[in-house]
């Protein structure tokens, strides 16, 4: 068994160069090897030297899922000093309580994270920042007084509440807990090599043991691929597992069942197929949704799931559809597991078999009790380490065993509900048939205070009428036991439930909102507030402008003020408070709050009254096109190397030459930049021939890997033969279409919304080496610069690209007898432009026009 975690930093050298880790962030996507996190670990290491921190001594690690962080928290290790990880999603205000209790001398993290602490107790250091603020001098020795009882980090649990509680875990501890499941994975490292690399996508925050567990001590004993990814919108998950080809999805309950959701979305037939599939072999069913599965991707196979209680139906669907679901339990107390399903044996419905090492045992009542090595003896409290009394970890949770030895979760001992017939009713069975209702978006059961005791309660979100929540109530009642029947009901009025950062329901929460006085149920639609409708209140955060008589009418441009970006925004906004991805043109066609709300499937609810309304007869509908248009198609086949290498002869003995010929352009030389990273390239749009007169004037480095953003209406027209009337394009569009696509290697970029797709491909674009050249005007001017669409800020935000503005001037110039204005167009380069990733879109906008003003001469508009 290994003595301390810091061995596995010897699994990282071995590994060298294969890939570690690849973070996707906004539309890009950071790649990191095990040799880079090696040196990122003992250069941290080296920083906590030469800045005096000592075993013992805290460090405070708050930031996402990334290279940066890992290497950070094995540089802790390395030195013996305590980590804190806190959750990216926390409040400011939990993290600065945190920060008085540990007294930390050091504080990692995200830049825009660091930003919000007013006035921290101790130094800041940005992940950022690391490649130029940690020392060159690497430190890859462990600290002598590292042993197995060494603390090594402090959790806080996502149940924190007044007085802040973390759960101090030791070598000793980690070490136990892995110990097993790194004996059982050398038994298939030889069948491994046939599938490697093993790509896990990684969905939950590392400060959560579970995340941990499949994020730092598994993968280098398999040399696995870890793809960290905290966008959980379905067709985001299914696109990056097909894209990326995925093997395993690290998640908690609640992202499959978003995923499900979206599959029954897209074929409502899928429930007969389920049910007819129950019986078959799992080839057979395979085979039945191979559909399915050439959507998700051929390689990935199994889901890990962890973090809260799995619903059996959900837990059906997959194995069903025929994917494998491992799904373990445990602890934060307990160092991460403490049963576990076998990857090839497991045991459905159940929460698998106690791990070795684990001593297990079940009260009368069904109360899980566990101890070993694994347990934590210690927690942080009060600014100290205190020892736990007793070697036995209550767990509170309820479990039954079944013939094979398999544990069956029953659900948690303080949640369970004591009706006043002293009848006990567990919330999870409740739930599992409410979730079944058609419109139930999400669902959980509660205690509702009566005379004499409880009785269980439901808070819903629903998709639909009052009147329908009520019939839903109705129908699962008519499947449930008497002493489970919800006779108590209320419709909270956000989009999803209040949640913990690994998708628990905060239970708690909503036990204090329906027992507040005057609770009852809902059969009528009551009318929120703009405060207090989630809805408008997302429209409101985003331009800080409410309308003077609030009503489904109110215009989203007109009497919000929402433009183009900000329905972008929006719609990443309310994607993540719903879980799902919204469609662009639903999203961006709706004119009236009224049309969004019928968008969101939230047509019920009005704020203009005091009971719902139906929306009139002449209320603005959705705009509907009276051309069926086809969707943008973003390629990739450009950027092969055969079409490369034809792009690149017809650049240099075609292009470049006609150019000369007609124009003679003078063209500075772009700024030399120790970043080799690939460019943003922005250029004022003046004409047709814009995009040739600067791929003439870039160097060959940048000219021959470029990729060129076009207004989409066009190109659709040449892909759909739509020539404005005249025969000869029409009937030569999807010639131009591709011959342009080949010869330029563009791709569509809409000119007002609707451009979440091309910013992604922009994105993919700049990961696969190529610059990306965009014309922030939207539309040819004649000569004079025109401000700049908003989105170009958001693009720069997300992709965090260094900028280079080109201005291209002289066009004013009268035509020569050689041709196009020749000799009198110059192109102007601009200093390369770096942003804050803090810096809003807006100022980013702001900031690029201005900088095109300057090279143009030209006054800012």
């Amino acid at each position: 068994m290994r003595y301390t975690l810091t061995t596995l930093l010897d699994d990282y050298r071995k590994r060298g160069n294969e890939t570690a880790v690849v973070s996707h962030r906004g539309v890009r996507r950071y790649k990191a090897s095990y040799a880079e996190i090696v040196t990122l670990s003992d250069r941290f290491s080296a920083e906590l030297l030469r800045r005096g921190i000592r075993p013992g001594d805290r460090v405070i690690l708050w930031g996402e899922n990334s290279a940066e962080w890992i290497g950070a928290f094995y540089g802790c290790m390395q030195r013996g000093v305590l980590a804190v990880p806190l959750d990216a999603a926390g409040s400011t205000e939990f993290t600065q309580r945190i920060l008085r209790e540990t007294n930390p001398r050091l504080i990692a993290g995200d830049h825009e994270l660091l930003q919000r602490l007013p006035a921290p107790n101790a130094p800041a250091l940005a992940f950022a920042d690391f490649p130029s603020a940690l020392p060159a001098a690497q430190s890859s020795t462990t600290d002598p007084s590292v042993g197995p009882d060494t603390p090594m980090q402090i959790l806080f649990t996502s149940g924190t509440t007044a007085e802040p509680k973390g759960i101090v875990h030791t070598h000793r501890n980690m070490v136990s807990s892995l110990a097993p499941i790194e004996r059982e994975i050398q038994k298939y490292l030889r069948y491994e090599r046939i599938v490697h690399p093993l790509r896990f996508l990684h969905t939950l925050p590392l400060s959560h043991v579970f995340g941990q567990f499949m994020g730092l001590w598994i993968p280098p004993l398999l040399g696995a691929e870890v793809h960290f990814d905290s966008r959980l919108q379905a067709s985001h998950i299914i696109q990056t597992i097909h894209d990326e080809r995925i093997s395993l999805l690290v998640a908690v309950p609640r992202v499959l069942d978003i995923l499900r959701s979206h599959l029954l979305d897209r074929d409502p037939e899928l429930v007969t197929q389920l049910q007819a599939a129950q019986n078959s072999s799992v080839w057979k069913r395979w085979w039945r949704f191979r559909r399915i599965h050439s959507l998700i991707g051929y390689k990935f196979w199994a889901f890990v799931c962890g973090g809260a209680s799995l619903p059996p139906d959900l837990e059906s669907f997959w194995i069903t559809l025929g994917f494998a679901l491992i799904q373990g339990y445990g602890m934060t107390e307990s160092s991460a597991l403490i049963t576990l399903n076998h990857p090839f044996r497991p045991g459905r419905g159940t929460i698998g078999k106690v791990l070795p090492g684990r001593d297990v045992r079940l009260t009368e009542e069904g109360e899980i009790l566990v101890r070993g090595d694994m347990i934590s003896s210690a927690t942080w409290q009060q600014g100290a380490l205190r020892s736990n009394e007793s070697p036995w970890l209550a767990t509170g949770d309820l479990a039954k065993e079944d013939a094979s030895g398999n544990l069956q979760f029953l659900g948690r001992r303080n949640q369970l509900i004591v009706t006043p017939s002293g009848m006990n009713v567990h919330p999870e069975d409740v739930e599992s048939v409410l979730s079944q209702q058609p419109g139930v978006a999400s669902c959980a059961v509660v205690p509702h205070a009566v005379p004499n005791g409880s009785e269980p309660a439901a808070v819903l979100v629903f998709r639909g009428s009052p009147q329908e929540a009520q019939q839903a109530i109705l129908a699962a009642n008519a499947a449930l036991a008497g002493h489970q029947r919800i006779r108590y009901f209320k419709l909270w009025p956000e989009l999803d439930l209040p949640r913990t950062a690994t998708g628990k329901i905060q239970r708690r929460t909503l036990i204090e909102w329906i027992n507040q006085p005057n609770q009852p149920n809902q059969p009528e639609a009551q009318s929120p507030s703009a405060n207090e409708d989630p809805v408008t209140r997302a429209i409101v955060s985003i331009t800080a402008r409410t309308p003077a008589d609030l009503s489904d009418h109110s215009r989203l441009e007109e009497d919000f003020g929402l433009d183009s970006l900000g329905r972008v925004q929006l719609q990443e906004k309310l994607e993540l408070q719903l879980g799902r991805t919204l469609e662009d043109a639903a999203l961006q066609q709706a004119v009236t709050l009224g049309d969004l709300r019928k968008a969101l499937g939230l047509q019920y609810v009005s704020i203009e009254g005091t009971n719902s309304h139906p929306l009139p007869e002449q209320a603005p509908a959705l705009s509907k096109s009276t051309h069926q248009a086809l969707p943008d198609i973003y390629p990739r086949w450009p950027w092969t190397h055969p079409a490369r290498l034809l792009r690149n002869a017809f650049l240099e003995c075609v292009l470049r030459p006609l150019v000369w010929l007609f124009a003679a352009p003078r063209a500075q030389r772009p700024p030399a930049s120790s970043n080799s990273k690939p460019l943003l390239i922005i250029a004022n749009h003046v004409n047709n021939y814009d995009a040739a007169l600067v791929l003439y004037g870039l160097p060959p480095a940048h000219r021959r890997r470029i990729s060129i953003a076009m207004a989409a209406d066009i190109l659709s027209s040449w892909r759909q033969r739509r020539g404005e009337d005249l025969w000869m394009p029409s009937l030569t569009g999807p010639l131009v279409y591709w011959l342009v696509t080949l010869l330029f290697n563009v791709f569509p970029l809409p000119r007002g919304a609707g451009f979440r797709q091309s910013f992604e491909h922009a994105g993919r674009a700049l990961d696969s080496g190529f610059d990306v050249l965009l014309f922030p005007e939207g539309h040819q001017t004649g000569g004079h610069l025109a401000p700049f669409r908003p989105g170009i800020g958001l693009l720069v935000q997300q992709t965090q690209a260094t900028v280079l503005p080109v201005a291209l001037a002289g066009y004013g110039a009268p035509r020569s007898a050689r041709g196009f204005h020749s000799g009198s167009i110059e192109m102007r380069v601009g200093q390369l432009l770096h942003f804050d990733p803090t810096t809003s879109a807006e100022s980013i906008t702001e900031q690029l026009h201005a900088a095109m003003a300057s090279l143009l001469g030209e006054p800012r508009v």
